[in-house]
């Protein structure tokens, strides 16, 4: 689905295209889970993909490996690639990792969860919240206080394992998106693959979710197509095919992702701290790159808002905050509550843009891959279906 959204002047001759909102409750990954519980018989849950029964079934989130990625280096995993094709979906919005995996976790769109971007800002103080590292003086419960899917499934009976590394069992994400998941450590895509089956050949019905971050991580750093990342999907391929050796008989496994990516050339990175009309009146720079959450000084949202669309004309799509939630960029609605997280001002750049900060985020404005943004590469994500024979 696209809807035009308001998107600043443009220069003379430039196509602005319409940002890709995902379809919030029909096919996004928000949908995904609550479906896979439907069709394992947990009551009160709705199959709104219209996913085939099953007693047990386990869903493998690869970071990173966006429908068109896939499709495009099918030859670097031959066999995930030939595996049928379920309802096609998309990630939410913005195409994030934390965004994501909560929407993922909690069923919601989210502007009910409040994960509302990788890094946003806390209200009524003036810092940001990093949702991959978290803060030790944020309860990521009282954050994120909606129940889990992963909780609906054990109190309904239906035992529930997340399955991925160590370092992420108490990581404030994982209790965020997945708490009332029994988790399951493991470090290796063989160690993922054997977790999960052996998680699941413990149980006569049950749920098992393995995410896999290396895709993601390569072609942050290597780029997409790099020898690096080519590598990491091959591993992916070895990973899936492992899986349906170790899962239980009669298992349903579900293959998707978090979101795409694109590369970003150093040509196309603005830089957000020297440009003068990005930096007059921003008190926070959130989110990341090719989606910024933009927080203006008291009183100063209309000129930064006027300052970033007429900067960034034909480079980003940017809108209010208002804008944003009306065109339904984080759902439906946005919680009154969670509006104060939201940047006064947001800014999704398309085709070969980032928004970088060297100074503030010199690791991220390094980086050769990106994702985050409204685009087809970005939101559009695989959802692979197979049953183990």
């Amino acid at each position: 689905m696209t809807v035009s959204v308001r998107a600043g002047g443009g220069r003379a001759g430039t196509h602005v295209p319409a940002p890709v909102v995902p379809r919030y409750g029909e096919a996004t990954l928000a949908e995904l889970f609550p479906s896979v519980l439907a069709a394992l018989g947990v009551p009160g849950e709705r199959n709104v993909l219209r996913l085939a029964t099953a007693d047990r079934g386990c869903v493998l989130l690869v970071d990173g490996l966006g429908r068109a990625l896939l499709r495009a280096y099918a030859d670097e995993a031959p066999y995930l690639a030939s595996l049928r094709d379920a309802t096609p979906i998309t990630s939410c919005a913005p195409s994030t990792t934390p965004t994501s995996i909560t929407s993922f976790g909690t069923g919601l769109a989210p502007g009910s969860h409040g994960v509302l971007g990788f890094k946003v800002r806390v209200p009524g103080e003036l810092r940001l919240l990093n949702h991959l590292h978290w803060s030790d003086r944020i309860d990521p419960v009282t954050w994120q206080p909606h129940p889990t899917v992963f909780g609906r499934a054990t109190a309904a009976g239906l035992p529930a394992f997340s399955v991925g590394p160590e370092a992420f069992r108490t990581s404030g994400l994982t209790v965020a998106a997945s708490r009332g998941a029994s988790y399951v450590a493991a470090e290796t895509a063989r160690e993922l693959a054997d977790a999960a089956g052996a998680a699941l050949a413990r149980v006569r019905r049950g749920v098992a979710y393995a995410y896999w971050s290396a895709v993601d991580v390569n072609g942050h750093v290597h780029g997409v197509g790099s020898d690096q990342w080519r590598a990491a999907v091959r591993d992916v391929d070895g990973l899936v095919r492992r899986l349906v050796e170790r899962l239980p008989p009669e298992t349903s496994l579900w293959v998707t992702a978090d979101h795409g990516m694109v590369d970003v050339p150093e040509e196309g990175k603005i830089d957000a701290e020297v440009v003068p009309a990005l930096a007059d009146d921003v008190v926070l720079l959130g989110g990341e790159p090719r989606f910024r959450h933009v927080y203006a000084r008291g009183g100063a949202a209309g000129d930064v808002l006027a300052a970033w669309r007429e900067e960034l004309a034909g480079r980003a799509w940017v809108v209010s905050r208002d804008e944003a939630i009306a065109g339904g960029w984080f759902g439906p609605a946005v919680d009154r509550a969670l509006l104060p997280r939201v940047g006064d001002v947001l800014a999704a750049a398309y085709g070969t843009t980032a928004i970088v900060a060297p100074r503030g985020e010199p690791q991220t404005a390094a980086l050769v891959g990106y994702h985050g943004s409204l685009t087809r590469a970005e939101l559009e994500i695989p959802l692979k279906e197979v049953r183990v024979p």
